[in-house]
């Protein structure tokens, strides 16, 4: 049978005690459990509010000549005091624009003054990166640190889908 009184501790419980315990113990990890669950399905909605949302006017990046400067833009959203921003998502953004060379460009955005961007992407934590076609429609948002590889076949998929859907060459 079970002992109703733990040595090592020097005092007693009862089996009740330990019972109530355990059942707030559990209680607590339910709780636990809930809250992550609904901070991850708020992150989903936000995603899925950022990729939905029309482009902003003037997101539309072209050249003089009307057709689009690169097929891929990446918006990085920053601020001043982002150590994570400089130290480890920049580097990351700098190695994309290698690989890819003209086909991407990246747009540093600093998130405390640029609201109406903030908002139009759900921008909920710096860093943020967004992935967009030349038209500025989002094809990706990554919330925090996005890795090279993640961001490398975000924008493989964005260039394959437009080369799909728009073909060589885009007049506006």
């Amino acid at each position: 049978m079970f002992a109703t009184k733990v040595a090592s501790i020097g005092g007693g419980y009862e089996m009740s005690e330990i019972i109530v315990r355990m059942g707030v113990l559990i209680l607590v990890s339910l709780l636990l459990c809930l809250l992550v669950w609904s901070g991850r399905k708020f992150v989903e909605l936000q995603r899925r509010r950022a990729l939905a949302a029309p482009p902003l006017d003037g997101l539309a990046h072209t050249t003089d000549e009307g057709t689009y400067a690169s097929p891929v833009r990446i918006l990085a959203f920053s601020s001043a005091d982002c150590k994570q921003c400089h130290q480890l998502q920049a580097p990351v953004l700098r190695r994309v624009q290698e690989i890819h060379g003209a086909d991407v460009t990246v747009e540093e955005v600093d998130a405390p003054s640029a609201p109406e961007l903030v908002r139009q992407y759900h921008v909920l934590t710096v860093p943020t990166t967004v992935v967009l076609d030349a038209m500025g429609h989002a094809h990706a948002v990554n919330y925090g640190f996005a890795n090279t590889q993640r961001l490398l076949e975000q924008v493989d998929a964005t260039l394959a889908q437009m080369s799909q859907t728009v073909g060589t060459k885009v007049i506006v």
